[in-house]
């Protein structure tokens, strides 16, 4: 087994992925060859900068690692040292099993069980299927096991490619506010994206902009984010979650931007935008869907 764990290659007609066991993590996805996400040499090298890992039971950060729930204050491992912050949930580094999987399809399974910081139960499945006509679908499901409510948010961390390069590409990012962090990439107030600075939601080139911040105000219902380039065709997203995260990539060399769906606010533990409680025995599911436009 690699340093990524198990590793399975999924194909339907010109798509094919490879997944890990690993956060149960896209580390490929190519049409007819061609990337759609910068690639992890799954077999050797470990992601950079959290490429493709399922994000669980929180999305970006809780400043400071720590909240309040439920009438307790509690206090997760602090993981990203230079913004005093826990990043990206705990199911990113765990090797989750395999559950089921044939030619186009896997599912990945895990338990997040009680801690200091997080002392509730969970059990998680991920699903990643490629498909000929549609691309690849992502879903994940997750339903409280124990005893206690629980805080939960979910995203997904895919750097969406399309050429060498993102600077030439033009991104659609239909949201209509941008989140300012501080110095810690802590919340700060949101603002409208053409005040902001990052207005794209009539599509535009990226440019040398540098972007990492979260994006709210999108469409109800199923919403698109496109990454264009002349004469290369257009990689899309589609999401349905209230908040994304865009990020261009600068640890990845911008080779890629990520787009990541989110089901909260970062920061949610502490400011609730967007968090989901679930009762014991609840369920909740999340997903989207990534494809090549040629």
């Amino acid at each position: 087994m690699g340093p990524n764990g198990k590793v399975v290659r999924l194909t339907a007609g010109e798509y094919e992925a490879s997944v890990a066991s690993s956060g149960a993590m896209l580390a490929t996805l190519t049409k007819s060859g061609r990337n759609i996400v910068v690639p992890v040499d799954v077999d050797h090298d470990l992601p950079v900068a959290y490429q493709g890992k399922s994000l669980i039971p929180w999305p970006n950060r809780i400043t400071g690692g720590t909240y309040t729930f439920a009438g307790r204050t509690l206090q997760v491992p602090i993981n990203e040292s230079a913004t005093s912050a826990a990043l990206h949930g705990l199911g990113c580094w765990s090797d989750w099993a395999i559950v089921s999987r044939s030619e186009d399809a896997v599912t990945f399974a895990a338990d997040v069980l009680p801690s200091y910081g997080y002392p509730f139960a969970l059990h998680v499945t991920c699903t990643y299927k490629v498909s000929a006509e549609t691309g690849l679908s992502v879903h994940i499901s997750a339903q409280n096991t124990g005893a206690n409510s629980a805080p939960y948010g979910v995203s997904s961390h895919p750097y969406l490619a399309n050429g060498d390069g993102i600077d030439e590409c033009e991104l659609t990012v239909p949201a209509s506010l941008m989140l300012q962090v501080d110095e810690r990439l802590a919340p700060d107030h949101l603002d409208p994206v053409e005040d902001a600075g990052t207005d794209f939601r009539n599509g535009r080139k990226i440019g040398t902009q540098e972007v990492d911040n979260a994006f709210t105000g999108l469409p109800e219902g199923e919403w698109e984010v496109r990454l264009s380039r002349v004469g290369a065709g257009t990689v899309v997203m589609t999401a349905s979650d209230p908040w994304v995260q865009v990020y261009t990539g600068e640890l990845v060399g911008r080779r890629g931007v990520a787009i990541e769906p989110m089901t909260c606010a970062p920061d949610a533990f502490n400011s609730g935008d967007g968090l989901i409680v679930l009762a014991p025995g609840q369920s909740h599911e999340f997903g989207w869907t990534l494809r090549l436009d040629e």
